[in-house]
């Protein structure tokens, strides 16, 4: 049954009401994203190339496909409070490893009675981590750290330029037009009446009194289209909302500028940067690219000195992607008239 929830704010609450972009949240919605059985179309190139690599590790039926569901209710404790605006997956998963055992366990009884054959015992995992929170959650993490090299790391430089231009484009809009012309523009289901935040079309209640002061909001690459909520007293009540220009999130970013690129580093690797529009290896870049594997090596090797590519191992193969400067050099410069 779907809901409206209302939070209410105090002068002190919309003091308090800051930005975060959080690596956690996208781990989880990326991987609810990839439990659907028709993932929507913008990741659609993204989801192929991921969903064999996790199988091969088998990640499609570890940890967090136990703490991640298809839908509905998200185990808070992975999703803990940003301490900083920009906070490094690190962090985060030193938080997760700190989360208290009665949060853990408490997640463990919402996730259970939310099944359609609840009250039916526990995987031996759950068991672990409501009987050994400490030692579950060290096995929780490394699963963690190993979906975010296969999953999110090939492309985190793109995913966090589109995050962190949202927050800056709306710290602006906070700055010229005010908190609550924000709050209102967030997503069709959120809007601002009168000092609360009203957030319809919801399966679980948001309010004040579940959570503490304050309001953290999380731009998304994956959360799209809902918007999706963590209210933990006494932390702040946090948002997670589809950022602006998801769409074009996974489109080429090849253009003319190539050529100017080209007359500086060389054709061979302007040709491998323009290639890299999604993560490859090695292998596959010699093919497309008409290059021996020696010399994509060689090029890459000094690409990656030159702070162009990264590396993330993926199985038995290394993955080469673009970082954002990368892709700034090859995005159109813009034209004094």
């Amino acid at each position: 049954m779907e809901i409206e929830s209302g939070l209410s704010f105090s002068a002190a609450d919309l003091a308090q009401t800051r930005f975060a972009v959080s690596p956690m949240w996208e781990v989880v919605t990326s991987f609810r994203l990839l439990r659907a059985p028709n993932e929507p179309t913008l990741h659609r190139r993204w989801a192929a190339q991921v969903r064999p690599r996790l199988a091969q590790a088998g990640l499609d039926r570890g940890w967090l496909a136990e703490l991640v569901p298809g839908h509905g209710f998200l185990a808070d404790f992975l999703n803990p409070t940003p301490a900083t605006p920009f906070p490094a997956l690190a962090a985060e998963l030193d938080a997760i490893r700190a989360a208290a055992p009665a949060q853990v366990r408490k997640d463990l009884d919402i996730l259970r009675s939310k099944e359609p054959a609840a009250g039916h015992r526990p995987s031996p995992r759950l068991r672990l981590l409501r009987e050994a929170p400490e030692e579950a959650l060290e096995k929780v993490v490394a699963e963690i750290e190993t979906y975010w090299e296969l999953a999110l790391a090939p492309y985190w430089a793109r995913i966090r330029q589109l995050l962190e231009a949202d927050v800056f484009h709306r710290a602006r809009q906070v700055a010229e037009h005010g908190s609550a012309r924000v709050l209102s523009e967030l997503h069709e289901t959120v809007r601002w009446d009168d000092g609360t935040l009203h957030l319809v079309r919801r399966h679980c209640a948001l309010t004040r009194d579940k959570a503490g002061s304050g309001l953290l909001l999380v731009p998304s690459a994956f959360a799209w289209p809902r918007v999706l909520t963590r209210a933990v007293a006494p932390d702040p009540p946090q948002l997670a909302y589809p950022a602006r220009g998801i769409g074009n999130l996974w489109a080429p970013r090849t253009s003319a500028a190539t050529d100017a690129v080209a007359a500086v580093i060389g054709r061979s690797r302007t040709l491998l940067l323009t290639e890299l529009d999604t993560p490859a290896s090695t292998t596959r870049l010699a093919a497309h690219c008409g290059l021996s594997a020696a010399a994509v090596s060689q090029h890459l090797t000094a690409l990656r000195n030159a702070g162009l590519v990264t590396a993330h191992r993926s199985g038995r193969s290394v993955l080469y992607a673009r970082t954002a400067v990368a892709d700034a050099l090859l995005a159109p410069s813009e034209e004094l008239v």
